[in-house]
């Protein structure tokens, strides 16, 4: 019962995961193809779903420790389900935050290029899908290869902050506009952090060790 217990918590958490990693697809799919209508999309119908999955995945963890007692290494499967839960829901908070500012934007076009912000949205998406795998097959190479590839964000987002903080020196009229851009740069960074966080728990899962604080922990 508590293997069937656990694989249903498993089941929940990866398609709440997939929620959430269309949320953020669609939050930056909406500002480039200019479509208001997907990014209302994210706001108003995903969202709610994702709470729905946080607090079915919050009861079940919690009936699944108090019926079973689980230990070990089915104790921390079950204890760091329940950390990804928040982290997936914080992530879709950002794909909301994303989502405002990318209306804005469409209503209030920026004269510039968005290459760069949607290179580092690509990133973020791939770095929540990898985790996702990892967490899927125990595979803690992978899980380590996405909290290695934070940095890329880190650097993007620092890149795009530069960019757009000379634009609106040279241009006053660009602030608000630049400063939705650097809206969705940080919400995007965040993303990229709490999927590394659920790397980071796939191999406390899988190897019982706490990774969070030792980035340069590579053994």
């Amino acid at each position: 019962m508590l293997r069937d217990k656990i694989t249903e918590l498993k089941h929940q958490l990866i398609q709440d995961a997939g929620l959430v990693e269309d949320m953020i697809s669609r939050s930056m799919r909406g500002l480039l193809e200019k479509n208001a209508d997907m990014l209302y999309q994210v706001v108003k119908h995903q969202e709610p779903r994702v709470n729905a999955y946080d607090r079915s995945i919050d009861e079940l963890c919690v009936e699944t420790i108090a019926r079973f007692e689980p230990v070990a290494r089915d104790l921390r499967m079950v204890i760091m389900i329940i950390k990804m839960n928040k982290d997936l829901e914080r992530m879709a908070d950002h794909a909301v935050n994303i989502s405002e500012s990318g209306l804005y934007l469409i209503a209030n076009p920026f004269i510039g290029s968005y290459t760069d912000l949607f290179k580092m949205g690509e990133e973020a998406v791939a770095m929540l899908k990898d985790a996702i795998n990892a967490f899927v097959n125990e595979d803690v190479a992978t899980a380590r290869s996405v909290r290695d590839r934070d940095n890329i964000v880190d650097e993007a987002g620092d890149k795009i902050l530069k960019e757009l903080t000379v634009v609106m020196r040279g241009k006053k009229d660009t602030i608000p506009r630049a400063l939705a851009l650097m809206r969705i740069a940080h919400n995007l960074e965040r993303i990229a952090d709490l999927s590394t966080n659920i790397a980071e728990e796939v191999v406390y899962i899988v190897e019982g060790r706490d990774i969070k604080h030792h980035k340069d922990d590579n053994a």
